[in-house]
């Protein structure tokens, strides 16, 4: 007699991901787990009256989504933010700065998402003055796509008491104007943490990426917002059909919280955490933290079992560290935020450890340096199945390309990043870099076909969440100039780096990634079939049913 299944899902282009059997028409799950894969007709055997049946109409059903880079609590919090995503000019940017705050009267500082370098002009910075012009009276402050620049009003530099300037570190700066003052610009965390302290949540947000720390003091009030703002945020992974998240920052705080959701009512996605590791943290901190948060959380549903670092900022904020000078600033190429010293010795030592290291690298010296590290690591320590990762590689070095297949790198990438894709601006990245970086800029392909393994994500809340989304941007890039390569992978690499290798990357590929009796019945069913849509469409697919765990986690209406 067959096994009796909790779901069928028939009717169905499956993509499996598994090279054994890469398509099927219906699979059988029971528990949390695929009991079977294969035609309709063999899936059937399955059926009893408790099963829940779901027809899938043609569609196509894949391995749930795994978000292999984003940051959960601050694309929770950013849910509620204003989104200045597509606003150019000052008259867009005063209509909808004024709007929001009519609608929140009550919020201690206005917060708001996706203004591009360029919201005024190609050639005007955005000033305190300018901001100061649309809101004079209330705490204003607004976030870069890429959350590594922040601009500022009058209002709220003085509340956050950096009106005169502070130091804030290497790598970060507040910009200080022709009289003295600030004039309204924050470069990195250091920078504009003061500010968003102000808000409502106090800026705990951004304290796994900040410090790797936990708040001074929480109230029990405080933290039952906090978990409420990060259920929101864990649904809504569940309704874009993810299954599995990554998170790029660390802290006790957000691991204890997650895990009381676990424990109550269950998380709806898997979650990895790191620990971060900061250029202030002692080189100890590796056994005496990292090591023992890896041992606590410790489950297939909320892991800590990795260290996540930042090497460099960002390239228009002119904090991304270059092998060559900026293009616009000969005798510029921005400064590491560790020595190579330093870092060799964290990556030998978590190596020795046996924690995987992913690390934060924009410019080609900073990707460079992570290389070096790891092969510090391995000429250390003995070669290991270790899967570290360099997170971004917006520009890659030629001589460096075929070191990622030769040292074992991953590289994680976001096809939401590249100027002129996702409705982002060409201009001040083309400019900075140079036309001579060009062809090495996100060159995901280059990097694939020299044999190194790939994973894709979004980055949220930097980029928008939705994986087709996503999809579609790495399927459409278009070249900045007629003689660059294409740097498009096929549907099946692109999927792949989205489902079966993000499993991969995080020692799991034995259970999920791929949908395959035995496996975690992780899945996501989509409304139409993805192989048949113009590559241009994928983005119009939506979610209909997500499964995590074998537990229905979002189903659409």
């Amino acid at each position: 007699m067959s096994i009796p299944a909790d779901i069928i899902i028939h009717n169905a282009r499956v993509l499996t991901m598994d090279d054994a059997m890469p398509k099927a028409q219906a699979i059988a799950l029971a528990g949390n787990r695929i009991l079977a894969v294969g035609t309709d007709a063999e899936i059937m055997t399955h059926c009893a009256p408790a099963t829940r049946m779901i027809d899938a109409g043609g569609a196509s059903v894949l391995p749930g989504f795994n978000e292999a880079h984003m940051h959960i609590f601050g694309g929770s919090v950013g849910l509620s933010q204003l989104s200045l995503m597509g606003v150019k000019g000052f008259d867009a940017l005063k209509d909808a700065i004024r709007a929001y705050a009519e609608q929140n009267p009550d919020k201690p500082l206005l917060e708001g998402l996706y203004a591009d370098y360029t919201i005024l002009s190609e050639d005007e910075r955005v000033t305190r003055h300018h901001l100061d012009a649309i809101i004079p009276d209330r705490p204003f402050v607004m976030m870069a796509p890429d959350r590594h620049t922040a601009w500022a009003n009058t209002a709220a530099l003085k509340k956050a008491g950096i009106l005169e300037g502070r130091d804030v570190g290497i790598g970060n700066e507040i910009v200080m104007g022709p009289d003295g003052l600030a004039a309204g610009e924050l470069r990195e965390t250091n920078a504009f943490s003061p500010v968003m302290a102000l808000s409502e949540t106090g800026g705990r947000e951004m304290l796994g990426s900040a410090t790797g720390g936990d708040p001074a003091h929480v109230t029990p009030e405080e933290r039952a917002t906090d978990i409420a703002v990060l259920k929101k945020g864990l649904a809504y992974c569940a309704s874009q059909g993810i299954t599995s998240i990554q998170n790029m920052d660390g802290s006790l705080y957000q691991l204890e919280m997650l895990q009381e959701i676990e424990d109550t009512e269950g998380l709806p996605v898997r979650v990895r955490m790191p620990y971060h590791m900061k250029n202030f943290m002692p080189l100890s901190d590796l056994a005496d933290k990292a090591a023992l948060w890896r041992a606590r959380f410790n489950s297939d549903k909320l892991r800590c079992n990795f260290v996540k670092m930042f090497m460099d900022g960002v390239t228009e904020g002119e904090t991304a560290v270059f092998v060559d000078d900026y293009s616009h600033k000969p005798g510029w190429k921005g400064e590491p935020l560790f020595s190579a010293e330093h870092f060799n010795a964290i990556a030998v030592e978590a190596d020795r450890l046996g924690l995987p290291v992913t690390v934060h690298a924009i410019g080609d010296g900073a990707v460079r340096m992570v290389l070096d590290g790891y092969e510090a690591a391995i000429n250390a320590n003995g070669r290991r199945d270790s899967r570290n990762r360099v997170e971004h590689i917006e520009v890659v070095h030629p001589d460096d390309v075929p070191r990622f297949a030769k040292l074992g790198t991953v590289a994680s990438m976001q096809p939401t990043h590249p100027p002129g894709s996702a409705g982002l601006p060409l201009e001040p990245y083309l400019t900075y870099i140079g036309e001579d970086r060009w062809q090495y800029a996100f060159a995901w392909k280059l990097l694939v076909d020299a044999g190194a393994t790939i994973v894709f994500a979004t980055d949220w809340p930097v980029s928008p969440l939705p994986p087709l989304s996503c999809i579609t941007d790495a399927m459409i890039r278009a070249p900045w100039r007629d003689d660059m390569p294409d740097h498009r992978l096929t549907l099946a690499q692109t999927l792949a780096a989205y489902t079966r290798t993000s499993a991969w990357v995080e020692f799991m590929e034995d259970r999920k990634g791929l949908l395959k009796a035995g496996y975690y019945a992780d899945i996501v069913m989509l409304s139409g079939d993805i192989e048949m849509r113009p590559v241009a469409e994928i983005v119009n697919l939506t979610p209909v049913v997500t499964i995590c765990d074998g537990r229905i986690t979002y189903e659409a209406r």
